[in-house]
């Protein structure tokens, strides 16, 4: 492996000239996916999505959405894209205890069958708050500042404006993740220029520009995006 200096003009980044290899093969990186394992209670809720024609979010981004609310010791979370309840049970399982989860999406049978499988996984009714809907129509009557987590999953092209939101709901401190971060291997590709992909593209972009901002995009599934919103003096730092 071979790594270059850093640019002078962004400190923290390397220079175009360098180079990082890895060895990683493809076992490797599935055996890194299913790493923590997914039981029953996932399994169904994959297959109710199967049948629905919706993607979850893969094993190994649920588990990093599990150790993110985990380690933030998550009271309020927001999901855009309830799907099927894939991510959510990951997110609930991660929570505290007395944990709710505020997720939402434009497809109620979607949502009915989420709450199917918040059932089986023994999740109680009071901590998943299903709202259906557009998330740019109901994203912007949440709570300001409530949120210690955001979890994105939704449509592609509107990735910028979740992001305006989730900044404004979540909490100093507070972390906003988005799936589907590489998109099928498009976003690295400069010749991809599809209105999705170029979106992600441009998100990714404004997440690693904003110096309020602390952001990580995690290979894991599909790509997961991850940045954590920093304190600030206005909030009592």
């Amino acid at each position: 492996m071979r790594i270059g200096s850093e640019s002078p003009d962004r400190p923290g980044r390397l220079t175009e000239e360098a180079t990082i290899t890895t060895p990683l093969k493809p076992a490797s990186w599935s055996y890194a996916e299913d790493f923590v394992g997914e039981d029953e209670v996932l399994t169904s809720a994959r297959a109710r999505a199967e049948e629905v024609g919706v993607v979850p979010i893969g094993p190994g981004g649920g588990a990093a959405l599990r150790f993110l609310a985990s380690i933030l010791e998550a009271r309020a979370v927001v999901e855009v894209g309830t799907g099927t309840g894939v991510s959510g049970i990951w997110l609930l399982r991660g929570m505290r205890a007395d944990g709710i989860l505020t997720t939402v999406d434009i497809e109620a049978e979607h949502q009915r069958l989420a709450k199917e499988s918040f059932t089986e996984a023994g999740i109680a009714s009071q901590r998943a708050r299903t709202i259906p809907g557009a998330a740019l129509d109901v994203l912007p009557r949440l709570t300001d500042g409530h949120y210690d987590l955001v979890f994105c999953d939704g449509d592609k092209a509107e990735y910028d404006d979740y992001l305006t939101e989730a900044l404004r709901l979540l909490r100093p401190g507070g972390v906003v993740a988005f799936d589907n971060a590489l998109w099928h291997d498009r976003v690295a590709d400069p010749a991809q220029r599809d209105e999705e992909t170029v979106a992600i593209r441009e998100l990714g972009k404004r997440v690693a520009d904003d110096e309020d901002l602390v952001a990580v995009l995690l290979p894991v599934g599909d790509g997961l995006l991850a940045a954590k919103k920093l304190w600030s003096p206005e909030a009592g730092e």
